[in-house]
């Protein structure tokens, strides 16, 4: 499984309402644009081989403002993978510790390996506005929305089950027995798309990357998101100034 991060709003900032003029509830105030002042979680998850790690890297080369959240792991680093970049690799130990301590939003055994999101740092960074991209499975997922329950949540689906074990052997990762696994795997990961808000099918990955780059423009241009970003001049158009 790939993964990497829903969350109690953030209180109010403190702040002084400015006074309207006869504008009535329209009325951009400074609470308001605080109030509103938190990033988007994007949950996103795949059966293995729908290229959704491939999706997600496009995804956020293109979109300076998205984040990866990072997760907690027990597997070993893949060729090329760089710890607290890619995942943060620890030890089972470590990991049963977090745990214990309720370290993790969400934490899942996928084949023989663990994977969790830490809470705090998911926590902190959605507060201070950041937008962020979860990779998990739908265990994780289901685990997201009930902490974070305004969490996006978006599947991606493969065009067939005999595409998707194409491009698991195309990978030359895995043994038969694993692809197995993974196929086995997959028909259950499949059953739990109807918990996802949005399915997205990679056929042709330049257009299921557009779909995806879309749903998360789309969610960009919401009235609290542009609030934020445009109060003031809001303001100032309904007081006649601009």
């Amino acid at each position: 499984m790939s993964h990497s991060n829903a969350s109690e709003p953030p209180s109010s900032a403190p702040g002084q309402t400015k006074q309207t003029t006869g504008q009535g509830d329209n009325k951009i105030g400074k609470n308001d644009a605080e109030d509103d002042k938190k990033g988007t979680l994007f949950v996103v998850s795949a059966p293995s081989g729908a290229g959704k790690t491939s999706l997600v890297r496009a995804l956020l080369e293109r979109n300076s403002n998205l984040h990866l959240s990072v997760s907690y792991t027990t597997r070993a680093p893949r060729a090329g993978e760089i710890d607290g970049v890619h995942y943060h690799f620890v030890n089972r130990k470590t990991f049963e510790r977090m745990v214990a301590e309720n370290a993790f939003v969400e934490h899942a055994q996928v084949f023989d390996n663990a994977y969790g999101t830490a809470r705090k740092t998911l926590r902190q960074a959605l507060n201070d506005g950041q937008d962020l991209l979860l990779e998990i499975d739908w265990q994780g997922a289901r685990q997201v929305r009930t902490n974070f329950p305004e969490a996006v949540s978006i599947f991606i689906l493969p065009p067939s089950l005999t595409e998707l074990e194409r491009r698991l052997r195309d990978r030359g990762q895995d043994s038969d027995e694993i692809i197995a696994r993974r196929m086995a795997e997959a028909r259950s990961e499949l059953s739990h798309y109807g918990e996802y808000d949005y399915l997205i099918v990679n056929d042709r990955f330049e257009s299921a990357l557009a779909e995806l780059r879309a749903l998360i423009c789309a969610f960009g241009l919401r009235r609290a998101t542009q609030k934020q970003k445009f109060g003031d001049t809001l303001d100032a158009m309904l007081e006649g100034e601009a």
